[in-house]
């Protein structure tokens, strides 16, 4: 995670959307249906564990929205008694976020286990005193998604995604921490519309509301980080990448030019966070490239 400088974005043509959440500015073109969502993630879910031949899950839950939507997609997919939700605070993580999180694990009915990551992050950085918020935060990030690995090894079951579509295309997430998983069922998902589904799922509603935030330091939110608001943002992104629109027409549309350009950089900039790591092909048949093998179940304990 990195600060990013201010900007604004226009977004006329908004709605207040509710249901049994709370209300929440929905930018029309990114209205969904949500139980057709519904019916295409679970099934995603059931299908990417039965090809790989788990019957567990774990997922990280921190208390967002993002994580708490997550878990009740899976524990409808696979049933709550197959899911584990892995509580990883750190001492200075908002006290809310760890009661919002048992709040979830209460109403699924799920396994929980807590591990606190604040030994792990302090001890590394008492060598190196100097680290910043964003080392720190990164470092947290990694620390999680080691712990949810090792515990993966236990729960003998695959850790699940919960990275949506917005911080994938602009980058607002930590390779090989919070992106890490074995898939993500809402990774094609706008923030926006990861709200709506929220609300269909009956994700309780203080989550809903609450200002998104990865919750790596004391205070810290996704909007006032990135300077921008999320219906604004995810506006912007589904004309520039879902209707490939121009700078020229976007600016058209009534987006500011200065923040159509500032978001392309940013999209362009994470572009490698997006891909496979490449390999510089020698053989006649190289991994993952032209030698893909379908998934079967493991010969050992560990999770792939």
């Amino acid at each position: 995670m990195t600060a990013r400088e201010q900007g604004n974005i226009s977004s006329p043509g908004t709605r207040e959307a509710s249901g049994e959440g709370a209300p929440f500015e929905l930018p029309a073109e990114l209205a969904i249906d949500t139980e057709v969502a519904r019916r295409v993630i679970i099934g995603f879910i059931r299908g990417q564990l039965l090809q790989a031949g788990f019957e567990r899950a774990l997922v990280g839950l921190s208390g967002g929205i993002d994580s708490a939507l997550v878990a009740y997609l899976t524990a409808e997919a696979i049933g709550p008694e197959r899911l584990l939700a892995v509580l990883m605070p750190y001492r200075s993580s908002a006290p809310e976020s760890r009661a919002d999180a048992t709040t979830v694990v209460t109403a699924l009915g799920c396994a929980s286990t807590l591990v606190d990551i604040s030994p792990m992050v302090d001890g590394y950085f008492s060598t190196f005193p100097d680290g910043d918020q964003v080392r720190r935060g990164n470092y947290m990030a990694r620390t999680r998604m080691a712990v949810l690995y090792d515990h993966s090894v236990t729960w003998r079951g695959l850790v699940v995604g919960t990275g949506n579509k917005t911080e994938t295309l602009i980058g607002y997430t930590t390779l090989f921490g919070d992106s890490a998983c074995a898939f993500n069922p809402i990774g094609d998902l706008y923030k926006s519309q990861v709200r709506q589904m929220a609300v269909a799922m009956g994700v309780p509603e203080p989550i809903i509301r609450k200002a998104p935030s990865a919750d790596l330091w004391a205070g810290q939110t996704d909007e006032s980080e990135g300077g921008f608001s999320y219906p604004e943002l995810d506006r912007l992104l589904y004309w520039l990448v879902d209707k490939r629109r121009s700078t020229d027409e976007l600016a058209a549309l009534g987006f500011e030019r200065s923040m159509v350009e500032r978001v392309e950089r940013m999209v362009a900039g994470a572009e490698f966070k997006r891909q496979v790591p490449p390999v510089a092909k020698l053989g006649p048949r190289t991994a993952g490239i032209d030698y893909l093998y379908p998934r079967r179940r493991p010969g050992s304990s560990r999770e792939s």
